[in-house]
Parts: C-alpha cells; structure tokens; sequence
C-alpha cells in the first residue's frame, strides 16, 4: 500500500526541475545573441524533427541559402551576404532552435519517468503538465514569431518577438518556483508578512518590463537616442508618436525605447524600496531579506548596465549581458515571492 503513497516533497523532482529552467535560460540567451545578430531569419522553415539535422554537404547549404535569398531581409538588406557570412547567421539560429528541441526533451522525458515511479508531489502534477504545454506552445509561438518576417518585412514583429519572450521567462518562473516548492514540500502554515501581495506586484512589474525590453529589441529602438538622461537632447524624444496607438506602443523606435526607459527607473525605485524596507522587517526570516536586498543590487546592476548598452550602441556581448541581468533579477524575484508566503 505504500508503494502507491507520494511524499509532498521530492528533491530528484526540484533538481530536474532547475536543470530544465538552465536550459531555458541557455535558451533566452541563445535567442538574445540571435536577435542582436540578425539571425534569426536565416532559416525559413518549420521542420520540428527533420529541422534538428543541419544541411550535409554542399549542396544542402546551397540549397538553404537560396531559400534565405527568397526573403526580404536578404533582398534589402543582406544582398550580396556569402555562403560563409550566410552560414554565421544559420548557426545561431539552429543552435536556438536546438536547444529549444532540448528543453522539451529534458522536460518531457523524465516527466513520464517520473510520473511512472510516482516521484512527483501530487499538487505538483498539473503544474508539470501545464509547464509541459507551455513548452510546445512556445515553440509554435517561436515560428508565428518567425513567419512574420518572411514576407513583407525584414525582421520579426516587435510584438510577437515580445510574445515569444514572456512564454519563455513564464516558463523559467514557473520551472523555478515549482523547483523550491518540490524542494521543501507542502507549507504548513501561511505567512503573514506584509510581503505577500507587494512582491508579486514587483514579480509582474520585473515581467513587464522584460516585454518592454523585447519590444525595444525587436523594433531595433536601442540603435537610435544613444544618449543619456536626455534622449537626442531632451526629455521627451521628439519622434514619440508613431502612426496609431498601437505603432506607438509596439513599433515607433523612439516611444518604445522612451518606455522602457520609464520602467526601467520605477522598477529601480521598487527595487531599493524593497531592499530599504526588508532591511528591519521582522517578518522576514534571514535569507528572505537576503533576497530583497539581492533584489536591490541585481537592479542596480542591471540599470546599470542598461544604460551603457544603449550609450555603446548595443554591442553584441554587452547586449547578451543585459538580457542576462533581466533574468537574473526575476530570478531574485521569483524565489523572493516564493519565500514570502512560507515560514
């Protein structure tokens, strides 16, 4: 009869479950470094299984290249581009596409074991199962995002670049957050810190402004208004509006990177104010005002190197930190709303 009894807690299960969020964040890297490099347009088909073969020889190389040369993006910007200059770009986006094939196979493989050897927490399955659906999501949510480049445009929309991202960073949270509570089983008894709401409200406001982020990435908004505070010398960026309210929130270069800007100095603000006011709440255990003021540097950090990523022109490497800096401060986030609600 036992054999068929689960235990709230499992630590196998919290250690897969942070190995795959590795994954992901190898993921959203890989994705960053495509964007920035152009990328990620480079292979104009969707072949789920075949696609995790590149092209053998060089006739498969040619013959991708030509499927490339059929696109806007090399017709009006990339013309004359190489076999080998073709095959730089090709790399990246495979390499994103693989390891976007590895995160399911890392997450979906075990899943089963798991479930056969009844290792996982009960309360925990749908949470896996969900996960498990968010993932295949994203990858039809990754060639949605693709396809919108192929025909009419010369890179993805802005939009759905975005849209690609949050399922990423939503999985990454939801992989981390189900790690610790596999990790320390059930809660036994609520917390009544003050905490409770006010983290989750900084959790979304980090999650917003990751979108904010990929709007300003997918609309090349970091390439113009490379000063700072002012914004080609003023406070308000003379290009704000764009043709409609939505070009304004989604596609005009100036108003997209203008608002991340915004968030990214309110969302400095809640940091510090977070840390400041963790620093004598009795409330707090130990390693939870650890975390509020982790919340504090990482966002200090990561303001930082914002506004030299934009001051330098978004150089590759200082690009790929950035994004790194972003997950890391959900990262902080997420384990710092997790930790409030348990004693």
């Amino acid at each position: 009869m036992t054999s068929f009894l689960r235990s709230d807690r499992s630590r196998p299960v919290a250690v897969w479950l942070l190995a795959v969020a590795a994954l992901v964040l190898a993921m959203v890297v890989v994705g960053g470094a495509t964007r920035l490099t152009g990328s990620g347009l480079s292979i104009t088909e969707w072949k789920p299984v075949t696609g995790a073969v590149p092209p053998m020889g060089e006739e498969g190389w040619q013959a991708e290249f030509a499927r490339y040369q059929r696109i806007p993006q090399y017709q009006q910007v990339n013309r004359g581009m190489t076999l080998g200059d073709f095959k730089a770009i090709y790399w990246w986006e495979w390499t994103h596409r693989l390891l976007g094939r590895l995160v399911g196979a890392a997450f979906a493989i075990p899943f089963v074991v798991f479930l056969f050897r009844k290792s996982i927490p009960r309360r925990l399955i749908w949470r896996c199962g969900a996960m498990l659906g968010l993932g295949g999501l994203q990858g039809a949510v990754g060639w949605w995002m693709v396809a919108s480049g192929l025909a009419g445009r010369v890179s993805v929309a802005p939009e759905r670049l975005a849209t690609h991202l949050g399922l990423a960073l939503a999985l990454y949270g939801l992989l981390i957050w189900t790690a610790l509570d596999a990790e320390a089983g059930q809660p036994r008894q609520g917390n009544p810190t003050r905490w409770r709401v006010g983290s989750l409200v900084f959790l979304g406001a980090v999650f917003l402004q990751s979108l904010l982020g990929a709007l300003v990435a997918g609309a090349d908004a970091g390439l113009i208004y490379n000063d700072w505070p002012l914004m080609g010398g003023h406070l308000f960026p003379q290009t704000y509006a764009g043709e409609s309210v939505w070009a304004t929130l989604a596609h005009n270069q100036a108003s997209v990177q203008l608002h991340h800007r915004i968030g990214g100095y309110l969302l400095l603000a809640g940091a510090l104010t977070v840390a400041g006011l963790s620093w004598r709440d009795r409330y707090l255990s130990p390693d939870g005002r650890a975390m509020a003021l982790a919340i504090g540097g990482v966002a200090l950090l990561q303001a930082v190197l914002g506004v030299a990523t934009l001051m330098a022109g978004v150089p590759l490497w200082l690009g790929v930190l950035h994004q790194l800096g972003a997950v890391a401060l959900l990262t902080v986030a997420t384990a710092f709303a997790w930790r409030v609600r348990r004693l």
